[in-house]
């Protein structure tokens, strides 16, 4: 092979230089997505919540616990914690779509060139998304905390800002963090699920196709490759994040032993078991496919709106 053939192709294509304006968008796009499809979520997360730290709905299913939370506390039950979850995926989609984009063009340019990023990609796509997650988390798990104090006892106070200031109060403000631990490891391996995942099924898709075709795919196509894309990427997060997530929900309601958050996890994991740990799995798959796939079509489409510039996108090099 000759060395004109071995020398590396350059990563101008593959490495937009993009401007503050354009993660301004990015943030902007990854806002919304967030907290649209969490806010509209919220009445299938209380559900889920209660299924997980409530033991007298553990065993019911989605649609036989929303009826008693109904019955118990009406309608306005379902609708618990709407407010922290608006606020808190607002900051944390902003944040972590953002985060990705940013993070997943550093670690492109480390390769080298496209040739090492087509190689290393599966490692671009683990690290981005979990660099990106962890400094997301660190401006939600506020809101996280009251909002599952919020769900798990409905009389705690009477909204978002009440909530919040409560807690500071009365346990410190450390404490708004004290789930922080678990919510990386929930919401790290979710969005490694959600992007990885959602990556490899757009390369699945687009398999065997030139860039020509496709630019040339209508609308729809493209529509049902990410709407198949997300779906799937979606429950590789639900189950990826969801043993976690359980914990998460018995530590912020003030459950399982005091000390170090290592030594809770492993005793409440020990507690709960293989099949306490996936208790509620199934309402999360269906709410996750539902926030994954939506989120990215919001994604998409605000974008377009707004004339942001494509993102890095290894396929092209592939």
């Amino acid at each position: 092979m000759s060395a004109v053939a071995q020398k590396p192709k350059p990563m101008s294509a593959l490495t937009p230089n993009f401007a503050l304006k354009d993660y301004g968008i990015f943030f902007t796009a990854g806002a919304l997505c967030c907290t649209i499809t969490h806010g509209a979520m919220t009445p299938i997360d209380v559900v889920k919540t209660r299924i997980q730290i409530d033991p007298s709905l553990a065993r019911n299913s989605l649609l036989s616990a929303g009826r008693k939370i109904i019955a118990a506390e009406g309608p306005r039950g379902l609708l618990t914690g709407f407010a922290p979850t608006s606020y808190g995926y607002l900051l944390q989609g902003g944040a972590k779509f953002a985060g990705y984009e940013f993070w997943k063009k550093q670690l492109v340019e480390v390769a080298g060139s496209q040739e090492e990023a087509v190689k290393y990609r599966t490692a671009i796509y683990l690290a981005g998304a979990s660099i990106a997650e962890f400094f997301a988390d660190i401006l939600l798990a506020p809101m996280e905390a009251t909002r599952i104090r919020l769900v798990s006892d409905p009389k705690f106070a009477p909204g978002m800002i009440s909530g919040l200031t409560k807690i500071a109060r009365t346990e410190g403000a450390a404490s708004l963090y004290a789930g922080f631990l678990p919510l990386l490891c929930k919401q790290i391996p979710y969005a490694i699920g959600q992007f990885t995942v959602n990556e490899f099924c757009h390369e699945l898709a687009f398999k065997g196709m030139t860039a020509e075709q496709q630019a040339q795919l209508s609308e729809v196509k493209k529509l049902s490759i990410t709407l198949g894309s997300g779906i799937v990427a979606g429950f590789a997060a639900a189950i990826l994040s969801h043993p976690a997530d359980t914990l998460l929900s018995q530590i912020n309601k003030g459950h399982g032993p005091k000390g170090p958050m290592v030594s809770r996890l492993i005793t409440l994991g020990k507690e709960a078991g293989i099949r306490g740990l996936f208790t509620g799995l199934g309402p999360r798959m269906i709410m996750t496919a539902g926030l994954v796939t939506g989120q990215f079509v919001i994604y998409k489409y605000i974008k377009d709106a707004l004339n942001a510039p494509a993102g890095v996108d290894i396929q092209k090099a592939m």
